[in-house]
């Protein structure tokens, strides 16, 4: 079977199942677990598949099952990228900025290059992180640690956060579907919730694959928020009802 019959294979085979795992395909296409590894991957950089733990899973796969940190890191990493990119620039001197968890988020901190009067206060630790050698004022707000995400949850972190304004927040979604912000967590979604409301400027981020998905818990209108920064936007219908909504900023890769 040459590559191009087996890409197509593989990728019926995640979209007919939803989850596929490597085995299974080993089994099916009667190739070696390195050959499918490999094609796998090549799938997952070309956004049409998202790549977990000992498989793949279909994109148009409903997202109830929560990837973890490691996993969503591995998905969609250009057009993360190129959001990150584009978020940075938005980013205000001598402003107040909350930034949510998110891998997407994660990647801002290097695109930040001006950082005159910068307050960065976040409630996960990855983002921490990324933000922990620059020359800013850098808060992280405590609780309980939620290893899926890396964030930190619970009424200590919602007590803190309700006490802070900004000038900006940055937050990531799981999911959205119409004007319905979505994320896997409630605990998580409500800390979010708080920051946003407690921002002069709201801006969300997900690349193009998250975009008429759902995921389990609903956090937020999108109508209330300020800018929507997302990928290049192929159909023109989507991106006409997006921005509806709100302000849509198509990031290029």
């Amino acid at each position: 079977m040459l590559k191009k019959e087996r890409l197509i294979a593989i990728l019926e085979q995640v979209n007919q199942r939803g989850i596929v795992t490597v085995n299974d395909l080993i089994t099916i296409l009667n190739v070696s677990d390195m050959t499918i590894r490999r094609d796998l991957d090549e799938l997952a950089k070309d956004g049409k598949i998202i790549r977990i733990h000992g498989g793949a899973q279909s994109i148009n796969a409903p997202t109830l099952t929560e990837l973890s940190h490691i996993e969503k890191k591995k998905i969609h990493s250009v057009q993360k990228e190129a959001i990150a990119k584009q978020a940075a620039s938005l980013i205000q001197e001598n402003s107040t900025i909350y930034l949510g968890p998110g891998t997407t988020i994660e990647l801002i901190a290097q695109y930040v290059h001006r950082t005159e009067g910068l307050r960065i206060v976040t409630n996960s630790l990855p983002v921490f992180k990324t933000w922990k050698n620059k020359d800013i004022e850098l808060i992280l707000i405590g609780g309980n640690y939620r290893k899926k995400s890396g964030a930190f949850i619970g009424s200590l972190t919602v007590d803190m956060l309700k006490q802070l304004k900004f000038n900006q927040a940055f937050v990531g979604i799981n999911a959205l579907r119409d004007q319905h912000l979505m994320t896997a967590n409630p605990e998580e979604g409500l800390a979010q919730t708080i920051a946003l409301e407690n921002s002069r400027k709201r801006i969300i981020l997900a690349d193009k694959f998250k975009i008429e998905q759902d995921d389990f818990y609903e956090f937020y209108n999108l109508t209330d928020i300020d800018m929507f920064v997302t990928n290049e936007i192929e159909d023109i219908e989507i991106l006409e009802k997006y921005q509806k909504y709100t302000h849509v900023i198509e990031a290029k890769n």
